[in-house]
């Protein structure tokens, strides 16, 4: 008797991207491939949407509003005029001037979208130069992906949290900046629960932590629009991705003027804050104390500083602006490397006058693997001021 042939197994979004960036070996530098692979998916995302809507339009007998573009942005859906269009991308795909007619697509998305300021690259695909064989096979391979066949996940944030992985293991170590995975996020919102107040996360990443709260809040039945989000974030690249996450899904949210080290160039200097969520890089060292002491956010004291006069572990550093952040009723829970519940010396000080303040709220111990980045166990820390 015949065996019966295996099923196929299915190809994760994560895999399919995989494989698609995978084909730009020896056009673009492997560091590159993130941007390249998410800036169109996003483009192909933003135009699922688009199209899925425009049906809808038709279907409800109004197709004289189809290029209306209010009936789209009522449903935190952009308009797409056509050069924008994932199909018209895709017709031209094979074309000698296909990065530049992506560039256009993306440049025409943000003029249209002002939610979009400053979230798409700038003449980036002409820029790189692609090979044009390359680049149209990444094309063929992203139009297979049903992006959004998935309604319940932070995609794009997704997408990062798996590249970084990939470029991890490829050079045989874990990078410094990564995504939160949903079950932390949900965790930490159900404990402090950011109802209704300001948000704030000055190391916002791809934006993970805010997607994942707002549905905490739909979830419970409330009202996402009591809610105000900030956020700051240093790499340039990851502010662009988060502002892209969060317009995509219509939340609303101040990410400062641009990108900034929030330790320097603190882009939301007078906020205080109801909650904060966030998961900060762990061990950051060489951080100058000068501009941190000018800062005023250090309510307990300086953490260790040597001869250069750099702070040689920052861990406290974000453990003392995170509580510096909240207001007299505010509530925190963040990430943290698991050696800050037992450093020594000026972190033992400051983790002392912190417990005796009675602001600690609990301190949650989580195992290791959690992250895809990190193989270390971390920690969970929560204020209650």
């Amino acid at each position: 008797m015949a065996r019966a042939p295996k099923p196929k197994k299915e190809v994760s979004m994560e895999e399919a991207l995989w494989k698609s960036a995978d084909k730009l070996r020896g056009s673009v530098e492997p560091a590159e491939y993130k941007h390249v692979v998410l800036s169109l998916f996003f483009l192909k995302f933003a135009s699922d949407k688009f199209e899925a809507q425009r049906a809808r339009i038709i279907a409800d007998g109004m197709e004289k509003f189809v290029d209306n573009v209010a009936f789209y942005t009522k449903d935190n859906v952009f308009y797409l005029p056509q050069e924008s269009r994932w199909a018209y991308i895709m017709e031209n795909a094979k074309q000698d001037d296909i990065a530049l007619k992506i560039d256009t697509g993306l440049f025409t998305i943000e003029k249209m979208n002002p939610v979009l300021k400053g979230a798409l690259p700038d003449n980036y695909y002409s820029r790189l130069q692609i090979d044009t064989v390359k680049l149209a096979s990444l094309l063929d391979e992203i139009n297979k992906i049903d992006t959004i066949k998935d309604k319940e996940n932070d995609i794009i944030g997704r997408m990062y949290e798996y590249f970084l992985s990939k470029f991890a293991i490829a050079e045989g170590k874990g990078k410094g900046e990564f995504y939160t995975p949903k079950t932390i996020v949900n965790l930490i919102a159900e404990l402090i629960e950011p109802y209704d107040g300001t948000l704030y996360d000055p190391c916002c990443g791809s934006g993970g932590m805010f997607v994942q709260s707002i549905k905490f809040i739909e979830a419970h039945r409330g009202n996402k629009k009591k809610v105000s989000i900030y956020g700051q974030e240093y790499t340039n690249t990851t502010y662009k991705l988060a502002k892209m996450n969060l317009a995509i899904r219509g939340i609303s949210a101040n990410l400062g003027e641009m990108a900034a080290n929030t330790f320097t160039n603190d882009q939301h200097k007078d906020l205080k804050a109801d909650y904060i969520m966030a998961n900060p890089p762990f061990n950051v060292d060489k951080v100058k104390s000068e501009s941190c002491e000018s800062a005023g956010r250090l309510p307990f004291g300086m953490p260790g500083i040597n001869k250069n006069k750099e702070i040689g572990n920052a861990n406290y550093l974000w453990i003392s602006y995170f509580y510096s952040y909240l207001n007299a009723h505010g509530r925190a829970g963040f990430v943290m490397a698991s050696s800050s519940t037992d450093s020594q010396g000026k972190d033992k000080d400051i983790r002392e006058k912190l417990i005796k303040s009675g602001h600690v709220d609990i301190m949650i111990s989580v195992g290791n693997n959690f992250f895809y980045t990190k193989s270390l166990p971390c920690s969970l820390w929560f204020f209650d001021i």
